[in-house]
């Protein structure tokens, strides 16, 4: 991938430069470089300066057009630059990695992943933010996105957007939908023995959506993986227990006669792809998934075994879809009673340690997340704001249905391990997890935690 724009150039050390030689030519070049720097300087003081604001491509429109309103707003004493990362998260936090540890001056604000919160201020990549910044920040906002802006008691960066999953599933299947895990793989079972769609969707491909599973259940049973201080949590009791009942619920699911034979293969979009042709039942998944089976396919078409009001297959319905039951609820939990944990997800807004204008760049930060961006974020991108006040705004509520479950969902959410050395930590679960059908849950907690171990000790932040 080639960098963002207005990235490239500035720097006056080419080959050509380092080839010359002599005192004369070296009493010339020290005179063209201070020229070059007090000519620098005066550029810099003649005009506001430049914050450049880095996001992900994935929104980059709404990004822009926040940039340009904050712009706006800040009346004539900075411009904002949006500038666009590559589309994958691996590629973002390299390229943000490898500036940011160059000490980079043109890095002013960074959106970054809320996984990486806790690298890059360990890292000293990214400026703490001042108590009376931090206020305003916390004013507002939900509490489940702002822990995932937190290392060791500060804010380091200030949650934008949000995601959580929620249980989707097919009502004529399911009139009242599953409490449980346990209820619903029973369900499950019992459609596959009446010939009906019983697949339960959810990632259990070997990446990041399998330890978003795994850690889910772990927080849901109890516990956690890895506390902040970097202590692994799983093998000691009850969190071996959590662990070990986390790990048997994913091979319950991988290996019911119920189950998606693709399961270890598969991610966000395969579970929508399969509820939307009509051989799944249940589908643990984000929100962009109920747009999706809201957009009628190009053949105007639907898929899918439909039962009448008997409980008995129906003729097949030219004029019906999955869309006219698809239906969601709260995530299964793993306690009866009580509401699962889920591991959500989002990104969030940090300021560069080498940005030269960090009170300007804090400034921005807040009008880059204000309501009104947020709910641009919400309507237009797709994703979830951070802020409390939108989950009652019409506009918001219109887009997403299913907003009560999405808020519920958040205001019980869980966080991913926040350790600098998540990246390493997330591979190994994947990997030892996976294909989840063959788990074998008793051994999870000892070996992940031995393997997490030895991942916490790599050494080196930048790949």
């Amino acid at each position: 991938m080639g960098q963002p724009p207005g990235a490239r150039g500035g720097r006056a050390d080419g080959p050509g430069g380092r080839r010359r030689r002599g005192r004369r030519w070296a009493a010339a070049g020290s005179a063209v470089l201070a020229a070059a720097v007090l000519a620098g300087c005066g550029a810099e003081a003649a005009g506001p300066p430049t914050l450049n604001f880095y996001t992900p491509a994935d929104g980059a429109t709404q990004y822009a057009q926040a940039a340009e309103d904050c712009t706006t707003a800040a009346n004539g004493r900075y411009t904002i630059a949006q500038q666009t990362l590559p589309k994958g998260a691996d590629d973002q936090r390299l390229q943000l990695a490898r500036r940011l540890v160059a000490g980079d001056t043109a890095v002013d604000i960074v959106g970054i992943d809320v996984t990486w919160t806790a690298e890059f201020a360990k890292a000293g990549w990214l400026e703490k933010f001042p108590p009376a910044v931090r206020s305003q920040v916390e004013q507002g906002t939900l509490a489940g996105p702002l822990e995932t802006g937190t290392y060791q008691g500060d804010l380091w960066a200030a949650p934008l957007n949000t995601n959580t999953q929620i249980l989707w599933y097919r009502s004529d299947l399911v009139p009242t939908p599953p409490k449980t895990w346990d209820e619903m793989i029973q369900m499950s079972e019992a459609l596959h023995q009446k010939g009906l769609p019983s697949y339960i969707e959810v990632q259990g491909a070997q990446y990041e959506g399998l330890t978003v599973w795994f850690n889910t259940l772990v927080n849901s049973a109890g516990s956690q993986i890895v506390d902040e201080s970097g202590k692994v949590l799983i093998a000691e009791q009850p969190g071996s227990g959590d662990a070990e009942e986390a790990a048997t619920i994913m091979k319950r699911v991988a290996s019911s006669p119920a189950a998606d034979p693709s399961l270890s293969v598969a991610k966000e979009n395969d579970g929508r792809l399969a509820m939307e042709a009509g051989t799944a039942a249940f589908q643990i998944n984000y929100p962009f998934v109920y747009a999706s089976i809201n957009t009628p396919p190009p053949d105007g078409g639907g898929g899918g075994t439909f039962i009448d009001e008997q409980g008995r297959p129906a003729a097949t319905d030219t004029g019906r879809q999955v869309v006219d039951v698809f239906k969601w609820a709260p995530y299964p939990s793993v306690n009866p009673g009580e509401p699962a944990k889920v591991t959500i997800g989002g990104l969030n807004l940090g300021v560069s340690s080498t940005s030269l204008h960090k009170d300007l760049a804090f400034e921005a930060v807040q009008c880059l997340r204000n309501r009104e961006n947020q709910l641009r974020n919400a309507v237009d991108g797709g994703v979830p704001p951070t802020l409390e006040a939108l989950y009652s705004d019409p506009a918001f509520q219109q887009e997403y249905p299913a907003w009560q479950a999405i808020k519920e969902s958040l205001d019980n959410a869980s966080v991913r391990p926040k350790t600098a050395a998540y990246q390493s930590i997330s591979i190994v679960i994947s990997d030892l997890l996976n294909p989840p059908a063959d788990i074998d849950p008793a051994a999870v907690p000892a070996e992940l935690a031995d393997q997490i171990v030895r991942a916490q000790n790599s050494e080196g932040l930048v790949p």
